[in-house]
């Protein structure tokens, strides 16, 4: 047939609606995104016809491949994804998962009214700052607290709020940029404030910081290294040096911790990190971290300090531009609550437990999930287990390298880099690592139930190869 005779044979949208399996679709799915489905399935048919790819015409394919680019159409962009990078705060993936009983205050809020602005003992409006304010402040020993929409925020209203049309000093070696190109910098540009650098790249002294004060300066800024470290001929000016500096001219420090470390890490065998407490104890007047790295909630901006100054915030503009939400302040306030009861932290928490997990344990789990990938996947792939490192990730703890066990497959009849593909492609989407040619699965980051769904991804993956 010519292709002119192959084109008038194309089906009318009409028609196809017509049909049962695709009034099906229209009870199931929008009847617009329906017609955009077989609209888009008899256009690629015609382009197909014109490029010779496409040689007869049947309406039982058309409405197959409308149903295909309508099951696409209305698949949510924001997904799960089971991780198995061993990476564990994955800023890709959305950073730090929450405890159960976080999420359930999510969802509870989520579905109704609640108290965010709500004092219920007087009837009248509140702050929605109580919520986590005093638990913030049990946990750190600071006399006031806020938390924002992230810690950018944080620090870009901590600057602006202390330093707006003065001069903020920060040492050149801090000039950090955060993921995504988001550089201190910048932020300082935004907040009004004046950047003056000084110091050099891996030394600055307290001299450097006391010859650049003028009756401008505004702040004295510290952001400590949690995504990076200068090794080697290097030397920083610490808190406390900077905090008595800061009094003796009556000028605020500002220290952005990064992180969110709430307890001491070093005792579970990794680095230490300064945590926010230990900042207040310095003297700090104001202390910024991130909600949803180490801490282990949502995404937040945690800030502590000197009442004044947190008081101070709580008033300036900005603060309503970057304020939470209703189910981000649930999500902060359980995983704070959490921090009360070390034990049910260790083990609720997610990414504090898998940053805890003792490797004998974790060599046990790679064990029995590569066992079970051999059964499922039989010889269709090489199976092994082997040691390696996992990462905290999300600009935490950048040095470390973290014992773990993996699991190591090597697809026989297809590539690693396709097996990879049809894993990331599935439902749920799962991503892993490659190395040297093997895919590498890290159990460090996943729950027992999710190696059974990798385990039944790879045995249809493989079986399809």
């Amino acid at each position: 047939m010519d292709t002119q005779k192959l084109l008038r044979t194309l089906p009318k949208v009409d028609r196809l609606l017509e049909r049962e399996d695709v009034a099906a679709l229209t009870a199931v799915h929008p009847r617009p995104l329906v017609l955009d489905a077989l609209r888009d399935a008899i256009d690629e048919t015609r382009d197909g016809i014109r490029h010779g790819h496409v040689e007869s015409v049947s309406d039982d394919v058309v409405v197959a491949r409308a149903a295909g680019l309508l099951a696409v159409a209305v698949k949510r962009s924001l997904h799960r994804v089971i991780n198995a990078t061993g990476i564990v705060v994955h800023t890709n993936l959305g950073r730090s998962p929450l405890a159960e009983a976080a999420a359930d205050a999510v969802a509870e809020v989520a579905r109704g009214y609640s108290t965010l602005e709500y004092d219920v003992d007087s009837g009248e409006r509140g702050s929605r700052h109580v919520h986590v304010e005093e638990l913030l402040k049990r946990l750190t020993g600071a006399e006031a607290a806020m938390a924002v929409n992230n810690n950018a925020a944080a620090v870009l209203l901590g600057i602006a709020g202390l330093a707006r049309g003065k001069e903020a000093i920060v040492s050149r070696g801090q000039l950090v940029e955060i993921g995504g190109s988001f550089r201190i910098p910048d932020i300082m540009r935004e907040s009004g404030a004046k950047m003056v650098e000084v110091g050099t790249t891996n030394k600055t002294h307290l001299r450097d910081y006391e010859n650049a004060l003028t009756a401008d300066t505004g702040l004295l800024l510290k952001v400590h290294s949690s995504n990076y470290r200068v090794v080697g001929f290097t030397e920083e000016v610490s808190l406390p040096e900077l905090v008595h500096l800061g009094a003796q001219h009556g000028v605020p420090v500002f220290e952005d911790q990064g992180s969110g470390v709430l307890i001491d890490l070093a005792r579970f065998g990794l680095p230490g990190e300064p945590t926010l407490g230990s900042a207040v104890a310095a003297g700090a007047d104001i202390v910024s971290a991130s909600g949803d790295k180490l801490l282990g909630g949502p995404q937040a901006g945690i800030l502590v300090g000197k009442w004044h100054t947190i008081e101070k915030l709580k008033k300036h503009p900005l603060a309503r531009a970057v304020r939470l939400d209703k189910m981000t302040l649930a999500a902060l306030e359980v995983t704070l609550r959490l921090y009360l009861d070390e034990k049910r932290l260790l083990t609720e928490v997610p990414t504090l437990r898998m940053l805890t997990i003792p490797a004998a344990e974790l060599r046990s789990r790679a064990t029995s999930f590569a066992a079970a990938i051999s059964v499922a996947c039989g010889d269709a792939c090489e199976v092994q287990t082997a040691p390696d490192v996992s990462r905290a990730g999300g600009g935490a703890l950048p040095m470390a390298d973290i014992p773990t066990t993996v699991v190591s497959v090597v697809p026989v009849h297809m590539s690693v880099v396709e097996l990879e593909r049809r894993l990331r492609l599935a439902e749920p989407t799962i991503v892993g690592r490659i190395k040297d040619g093997r895919l590498l699965l890290d159990p460090r980051t996943l729950i027992p139930a999710e190696e059974a769904e990798i385990t039944d991804a790879l045995k249809r993956a493989t079986r399809e190869a």
